[in-house]
């Protein structure tokens, strides 16, 4: 992992734009600690006051899914989104390092999980609720681990798996750029034009057409589309996501109809759903099924009134680095950035004009969805076709092919 020095660089210095001062929490496994170790260095090295992390051990969740009383997986730690809700509201920076073995909890009881699930996203509403309003900076990665390579790499000998994950992710995080911070800082200006294009057009909604997909995603009122850097409400620029390829805005929670089917398996709570099919009407799932997972699915979207609607409508080119290394990383954070998506659940209050200052009441009254999940999932492939939809009824062209049909 001879690029672990760049990475640390690019997630400091463009994802969370870490200011002197400043503090930094880092949601880390254990298994990510040389990871840790190189941010912290880069987070002092750019001024940074204190780096604290909140460690884990995604084997832990195993064990307590096969041996704990039954009558306990509504039980979360109270400390833990106390503990980031404080940093959060001091306008101190956030990193979360995903490095899950995809099928850990593969086998478990489905209503285990979803229960364990539920009950840390309760908890960890507060916090998801400041994040998701970009109350300050934020920073989701990944660091390939054993398990996950296996995932992503089941054909190579086990002591090449780890090096082709990390061959991988290097990849997609532009680590092979002869300088990787300038080459994210000219990506996200183009994907900052390409926002502003879709901002220009103000569709009513967008139309998706394709093998096993026939639907209509209608568009909040007052939407905005964001792609690449965000801006927390302090004034500070960041990269949310690295790696990132997609723009996206705030579906109409009420006016999805249609069918689509799944391009990509998602990985949701340690369980693999893959090959499935959602039918919308009013814009909440009345019908799905899948090859994979059906039961999991069928929880997750049984989860709260708005885990059975859209939060989410992002658009990624099938050329993205993520979908050039040709590989399914079971990952969500990665798999989106092969493919367009759509999300279930909570939707992002920044995606529309004055979405900060809204109520509850007033964000859902525009469109917007309230859920306690927010989960990706892909639709996007070579074979699909986006259109706009304008109020007149007409048409253009937005992605062919699953690539962008416009210039910038």
């Amino acid at each position: 992992m001879q690029d672990l020095d760049k990475y640390a660089d690019v997630i400091v210095r463009v994802g969370l734009n870490l200011q002197a001062g400043q503090r930094l929490i880092i949601r880390g496994d254990l298994q990510t600690v040389a990871l840790v170790r190189a941010v912290a260095r880069s987070a002092y090295q750019s001024g940074a006051r204190l780096v604290d992390v909140i460690w884990g051990d995604e084997q832990l969740m195993l064990v307590r899914a096969q041996e704990a009383p039954r009558n306990s997986f509504d039980e979360v730690p109270t400390w833990l989104p106390q503990a980031m809700l404080g940093y959060l509201e001091a306008g101190d920076a956030l990193l979360s390092i995903h490095a899950a073995t995809p099928t850990l909890l593969a086998g478990q009881d489905p209503e285990v999980i979803s229960t364990m699930m539920r009950a840390n996203a309760r908890a960890s509403k507060p916090v998801s609720e400041l994040v998701q309003r970009n109350a300050s900076a934020w920073t989701v990665i990944a660091f390939p681990t054993p398990g996950w390579a296996a995932q992503v790499c089941p054909d190579l000998p086990p002591d090449q798996q780890m090096e082709q994950l990390w061959q991988a992710i290097a990849t997609a995080c532009r680590l092979d750029a002869p300088d990787p911070v300038v080459a994210w800082q000219r990506h996200v200006q183009e994907l900052d034009a390409r926002s502003a294009y879709m901002n220009e057009r103000r569709y009513q909604a967008l139309v998706y057409r394709g093998p096993g997909t026939d639907l209509t995603v209608g568009l909040a009122d007052g939407h905005l589309w964001a792609g690449g850097g965000s801006v927390s409400e302090r004034g500070q620029a960041f990269v949310p996501n690295l790696p990132t390829d997609e723009i996206f805005s705030l579906p109409h929670a009420q006016r999805v109809e249609g069918v689509l089917r799944s391009s990509r398996p998602l990985n949701y709570g340690g369980n693999l759903i893959d090959d499935f099919t959602l039918r919308f009407a009013q814009g909440r799932v009345t019908d799905l099924s899948a090859s994979v997972g059906e039961e999991t699915l069928r929880r997750l979207v049984a989860t709260d009134e708005g885990s059975a609607r859209l939060g989410e409508v992002a658009l990624v080119p099938v050329s993205s680095p993520v979908a050039r290394t040709g590989l399914l990383f079971a990952n969500t954070l990665f798999d989106e950035n092969a493919a367009s998506h759509l999300a279930f659940g909570n939707g992002y209050r920044f995606c529309i004009e004055g979405g900060s200052d809204l109520t509850d009441e007033a964000f859902a009254a525009a469109g917007g969805n309230l859920s306690i999940v927010h989960v990706d999932f892909m639709l996007g492939s070579a074979e699909l076709d986006i259109d706009g939809l304008n109020a007149d009824g007409s048409t253009e062209p937005v992605m062919r092919a699953g690539e962008w049909a416009f210039a910038v």
